[in-house]
């Protein structure tokens, strides 16, 4: 399949490239950068020196791009895949956006949450969270590959919502992130000195994740979710710690909890259990696409918390991306994706 990457100069696109170097069926074609056009990605990213010798192009023909691929991945900010989206409409590429423009099935969300007007509102798109979503995925023209907070916060929920163990509308998630999220162009917070042995939350109460999230939840318990998310950062470059808390409906038991995630989950090679009173760590699925979900229950206050471990570029973005466009193309989902985590 020949793969292009739209904006492949930030963290999420040379993940991908890195990902997709070593994919027996992925043959990358352009690499699109409209702050850096006539440079070598490997000048910008020395860690893929020897193995990416291409030339970053401009967007500005991107329907010969679009031509001359399967798949378009984009890692644009938001704002600009809809404006891909529209004028690759009428050709055969499919489209895997890493951005938000087309998670929400209603674009007045993204609207209200993004501030900019949605100009592809009627472009056929499915969320791209491969484990609940797969069927959907395989035919998709449009993919909106989900968010690195919302990852790890509906996979570690998505199991009791679904069998109906939870008020979906009690849940709150508190989720710390390392700084590569907050992506590659310099800001003042995340300056060494401001960062470094420091922990502080931002955007509370109105993180751009949140609405995605409660689309997710009521999509899967059929209520509709309002939730409280809080996201923190963190000193560390990679990873997604979320810690979810729900009250359990009436006459929920542990064990119950226990079979929902077991049920759920079993099968799915990325998202690893630890089971009730374990305790998923950062490191442990660093440079992976594996999600390490454990949960715990206060029977004191009849609430469980869920913690749900990713890397927030692998499994938070660019795996995730591959993962999706491994089910789209009808690959096993693992191709490309089944390398060990990086430790320590």
């Amino acid at each position: 399949m020949k793969v292009s990457v739209l904006g492949a100069t930030g963290y999420a696109g040379a993940e991908l490239l890195r990902i997709l170097y070593n994919h027996p069926q992925a043959e990358v074609v352009h690499v699109t950068s409209e702050s850096h056009t006539g440079e070598k990605i490997a000048d910008l990213y020395p860690h893929l020196r020897g193995l990416y010798d291409m030339v970053l192009e401009s967007m500005k023909d991107i329907e010969a791009i679009g031509k001359d691929s399967d798949f378009v991945f984009i890692g644009l900010p938001h704002g600009h895949a809809m404006k891909v989206g529209r004028a690759l409409r009428d050709l055969p590429v499919r489209i895997i956006d890493l951005g938000a423009d087309y998670r929400f099935r209603d674009t007045s969300v993204y609207e209200a949450w993004y501030h900019v007007p949605h100009t592809d509102p009627e472009a056929e798109r499915v969320y791209g969270l491969a484990e609940l979503y797969r069927d959907e995925i395989r035919d998709a023209k449009i993919i909106g590959n989900a968010g690195c907070f919302t990852t790890a916060s509906i996979l570690a929920l998505a199991p009791l919502a679904r069998a109906h163990l939870i008020d979906v509308n009690t849940i709150i998630v508190d989720a710390k992130s390392g700084v590569s999220g907050a992506g590659r162009s310099p800001k003042q917070a995340n300056h060494f000195p401001e960062l470094y042995d420091n922990f502080r939350a931002y955007n509370v109460a109105h993180h751009r994740h949140t609405p995605e999230i409660e689309q997710a939840i009521t999509d899967l318990s059929g209520e509709a979710t309002v939730i409280n998310f809080t996201p923190h950062l963190v000193p560390m470059s990679r990873g997604i710690l979320a810690t979810c808390y729900a009250t359990l409906k009436e006459g929920v038991t542990p064990e119950l909890v226990d079979a929902a995630f077991e049920k759920a989950y079993s099968k799915e090679f990325f998202i690893r259990l630890l089971g009730r009173g374990g305790y998923p760590s950062t490191k442990e699925v660093r440079g992976s696409n594996f999600c390490d979900i454990a949960w715990h229950i206060d029977e004191r206050t009849h609430r469980v918390i869920v913690l749900s471990a990713i890397d927030n570029l692998v499994k938070g973005a660019a795996g995730q991306a591959v993962q999706n466009f491994n089910i789209a193309c009808g690959f096993d989902e693992k191709t490309g994706l089944d390398f060990v985590p990086m430790y320590p």
